[in-house]
């Protein structure tokens, strides 16, 4: 079997990790695995592990993307997969074009997978045209249902995404040396309670929500301390200004440090007593709250998208009623009087993913 997965960019992000972990597993299992972004960093561990990788460039919102259906169609002509799996929407597209210029009887199967709740219109509905629609989460699966009355139920495969939990094991701790650098960095930090909010700098990850929050337990609790693990892009520095501005104005800024981005999120969110999801909109799937939940760290955090789906199952103490600052704080409060313990993960793992997956493959292309 032959599978090639189309998607913008392989930098980095949950579609591009979750594009080389399928990528591996078809190798894995002794299947042809080709991948075609526009490239990015992750391309040489992709190579590494055995894909092939094709550089076209499908990552452009424009109509100068049109100019790739061309070049698309001969990949495939030239490759002939068995089934192609889009991963995003102008990929979705082009292919929907490139598909349209090759014979019935020899094209591929297609694929597609609903990462995110995109916004509503016919653009978007190019997701949910294919012969099956693998959904992340419940959440998707209804967000599916509501919105495409033209995607029958019985198309949508709901397979969540997993983590590998080897890689976040149940009561991981940072080495010392790692502890000892991070108290160099930001010596701030030593013999504090750790509140982390994990995340990019955006308006949608609650940020305002969390200098709240410290503002509120910082005579209580003196020893409590906000981490914000995650870097803004240029386009949000302004953000991060203000965000900054609102911190010194309320004199917080012996209260929460802001690390930027960084790839040791094993370690901060092994590190940290409590991890909070409170993003604005519901999130697809909620890849950081399991993969804190996985180490042993607790997560509170709002009761909708994919976090409310995981903190249901395997922390439902952290779910919080959408916007409640309230039951928030009082729960936060709870967890530094009493450090809770989180029972080790069975669900949600990297290999179901992968498993299932595969065996879609294989149901379409009757292996």
């Amino acid at each position: 079997m032959k599978v090639m997965q189309l998607l913008p960019e392989l930098n980095s992000g949950g579609v591009e990790r979750g594009t080389l972990e399928i990528a591996k597993a078809l190798i894995a299992d002794g299947h042809e695995s080709i991948v075609v972004s526009n490239g990015g960093r992750l391309v040489p561990e992709l190579e590494a592990e055995g894909t092939t990788h094709l550089s076209l460039a499908i990552h452009k919102k424009s109509l100068s993307s049109l100019w790739q259906i061309r070049p698309l169609r001969k990949l495939i002509e030239q490759h002939q997969p068995d089934i192609v799996h889009v991963r995003s929407r102008v990929p979705a597209w082009l292919t929907h074009f490139a598909l349209k210029g090759i014979r019935t009887d020899q094209r591929p199967h297609l694929i597609s997978t609903v990462h995110g709740f995109y916004s509503i219109n016919r653009y978007s509905a190019i997701m949910t045209q294919a012969e099956k629609v693998i959904a992340v989460s419940n959440s998707v699966v209804k967000y599916i249902t509501d919105h495409y009355k033209n995607c029958p139920p019985e198309d949508i495969v709901r397979i969540y995404r997993g983590i590998d939990s080897k890689a976040f094991p149940h009561g991981y701790q940072p080495s010392a040396q790692w502890i000892n650098q991070t108290f160099v960095d930001f010596p701030q930090l030593e013999n504090k309670f750790l509140i982390c909010l994990p995340g990019r700098i955006t308006r949608l990850k609650g940020h305002e929500t969390l200098i709240e929050l410290i503002e509120q337990l910082q005579h209580q609790y003196p020893n409590v301390h906000a981490v914000v693990v995650g870097g803004a892009d240029q386009k949000k520095a302004a953000y991060l200004d203000e965000l900054e501005k609102t911190i010194q104005s309320k004199s917080l800024r012996e209260k929460i440090t802001f690390v930027g981005h960084r790839s040791d999120i094993r370690e901060w969110l092994a590190f940290s007593d409590i991890v909070l999801s409170l993003s604005n909109q519901a999130e697809t799937f909620g890849r950081t709250a399991l993969e804190a939940l996985s180490v042993g760290t607790p997560v509170i955090g709002w009761n909708r998208g994919g976090v409310a789906e995981i903190l249901s199952h395997l922390y439902p103490q952290g779910l919080i009623d959408v916007d409640d600052k309230t039951i928030l704080l009082s729960v936060i409060k709870q967890h530094i009087e009493t450090p809770q313990s989180v029972t080790p993960v069975t669900m949600f793992s990297l290999k179901d993913m992968c498993d299932q997956t595969l065996a879609l493959y294989k149901q379409v292309t009757k292996l």
